[in-house]
C-alpha cells in the first residue's frame, strides 16, 4: 500500500491551506500549529517535514518553523 493512501483528507486540507497562506509568516505558523495538533501524529510529521521541504523555496518562512522545533 502507498503512503499517500494512508493520509487523509484533513492532511491534504491542511497542505492547501499551508500553501495558500504562505505569503503571512505568522498565519503559516498558526495553520502548521494547528494542522499538527488536529492531525494524528504520522501526518502531523509527514506534514512538518513537507513544510520544512517547502520552506526550502521560501526561506522566510523558516522563521515560523524555527520555534516548533
Amino acid at each position: 500500500m502507498n503512503y499517500k493512501e494512508r493520509l487523509s483528507p484533513a492532511y491534504f486540507f491542511y497542505k492547501s491551506i499551508l500553501r495558500k497562506v504562505s505569503f503571512d509568516t505568522n498565519l503559516f505558523g498558526k495553520e502548521l500549529k494547528k494542522a499538527i495538533s488536529v492531525l494524528s501524529k504520522d501526518e502531523a510529521v509527514h506534514l512538518y517535514n513537507w513544510a520544512l521541504t517547502f520552506s526550502k523555496s521560501q526561506p522566510e518562512l523558516n522563521l515560523s518553523l524555527d520555534y516548533m522545533d
